[in-house]
């Protein structure tokens, strides 16, 4: 059933290889595509400052498909990356045909919430 869903996730997106200091997305820029990381490194920035370091199985850029805001953070390739690059249209329908995407999305942004208390509230 995992392997179904991975399946349908990866026919969705073009796999693309990303250079040493490429841009993902830029802080501001608006949203078009979500990217998952298959493979590399990559730095999450925030009004210029480091704030994690993302790796194999990290979603990007979703908060933008999901509300058609700017993007929240700057990320930049620290190594090679190998990413499937996935269309707004495409990642809204997979949030509806996989659960394990859709899973994976909810418990990444429960984590961006609790850092964000524990950031405000201690």
């Amino acid at each position: 059933m995992l392997l179904k869903g991975f399946r349908k996730i990866a026919k969705a997106g073009d796999r693309v290889t990303f250079d040493k200091g490429d841009v993902l997305t830029k802080q501001g820029d608006p949203g078009k595509e979500a990217f998952i990381i298959l493979s590399g490194k990559a730095t999450v920035k925030r009004s210029g400052k480091k704030v994690a370091t993302i790796s194999t199985g990290s979603v990007v850029g979703e908060l933008s498909l999901l509300d058609h805001g700017p993007r929240t953070a700057t990320v930049v390739c620290e190594t090679e990356c190998q990413v499937l690059v996935i269309s707004r249209g495409n990642f809204l329908r997979m949030i509806d045909k996989v659960p394990a995407l859709t899973h994976k999305l909810f418990a990444a942004l429960a984590m961006r919430i609790r850092d964000l208390d524990r950031a405000y509230f201690g």
